[in-house]
């Protein structure tokens, strides 16, 4: 069964009411997609749930519920629900990106990568763009390969700071900072988001850090605007501090970032790494405790 693009879900209200059971399966989900617009989360989840019920074998309902449970960052549901879908449908690169995802953000990161690659394997043309994929062999320590998947990336993107910038921190893992700096990739065009010109700036060795922070702050941005810029500088000076054996403030940094919660992949980076450093740190104390 080919799976149809349940974001696309709100077409079904073209057909009349009285056209469609009460209890039909496209009605529930054009219902639960109006409930999750609206916010009201758990009557999204309800609904999405008896459409499950009524038609298990669909995976359109399957697909939904993950996707609403990922949208609120219940992963272990998404991760769940994805997988029931790909029991029904095994060949769908969608379904394998999107549980790759919710894998990586859950903590799974090798498992992330077991599904990107599937994915890849189903619909090759999503290698060159595949970003989330080389962030995950980042966090697995498979650093040559995620310089390699960035170095891709770059023929696909070629004016993206933030790939520059993790293609840097993988090489230095493995050839050390002053080879990624010298091999550091250039740009097409400026990334006109603040500020990730400084950013670039600063991987470069031509700015420092607290530059960074001043940018980020220039001109008085709204609220909203100002966290996002406050959180990627966070996370990227982060990345620099650990690229440049600088640890400790590396954790402050990622910390910084993970408490500016923004609506984006990024953060659930962010996120993943202030997990790995405070699982490390609980090992690392259990192990004194000990006998």
């Amino acid at each position: 069964m080919p799976l149809r693009i349940v974001t696309a879900i709100c077409l079904f209200s073209v057909f009349p009411a009285d056209l469609v059971a009460e209890e039909d399966v496209a009605t529930l989900l054009r219902k639960a997609k109006a409930e999750q617009e609206a916010g009201r989360i758990e009557s999204a989840v309800a609904l999405a749930t008896r459409a499950i019920e009524l038609s298990p074998d669909d995976v359109d309902a399957r697909f939904f519920r993950a996707e609403i449970f990922a949208g609120v960052r219940q992963h272990r549901q998404a991760i769940a629900d994805y997988t029931q879908a790909m029991k029904l449908n095994a060949t769908s690169a969608v379904l394998f990106h999107r549980r790759g995802a919710a894998r990586f953000k859950a903590g799974e990161v090798v498992g992330s990568i077991d599904d990107f690659d599937q994915e890849i394997r189903l619909n090759p043309r999503a290698e060159q763009s595949h970003w989330q994929r080389g962030l995950s062999y980042y966090y697995a320590a498979q650093f040559r390969e995620g310089q390699r998947q960035f170095e891709l990336y770059q023929t696909y993107h070629a004016s993206d700071v933030e790939n520059v910038v993790w293609r840097f921190a993988c090489q230095a893992k493995v050839d050390g900072v002053e080879a990624a700096r010298r091999e550091m990739l250039a740009l097409e065009e400026p990334d006109r988001r603040i500020p990730m010109m400084k950013i670039y700036d600063l991987f470069a060795g031509k700015a420092k850090p607290e530059e960074v922070l001043m940018v980020a702050d220039a001109g008085a941005p709204a609220p909203r605007e100002h966290n996002v810029r406050r959180f990627y500088a966070h996370l990227y000076l982060a990345l620099y501090y650990f690229a440049t054996d600088q640890a400790e403030k590396g954790k402050d940094h990622i910390f910084r970032a993970d408490r500016r919660v923004i609506s984006h992949y990024m953060w659930d980076v962010a996120h993943v790494h202030a997990q790995q450093i405070k699982a490390t740190k609980e090992a690392d104390t259990g192990s004194l405790r000990s006998p």
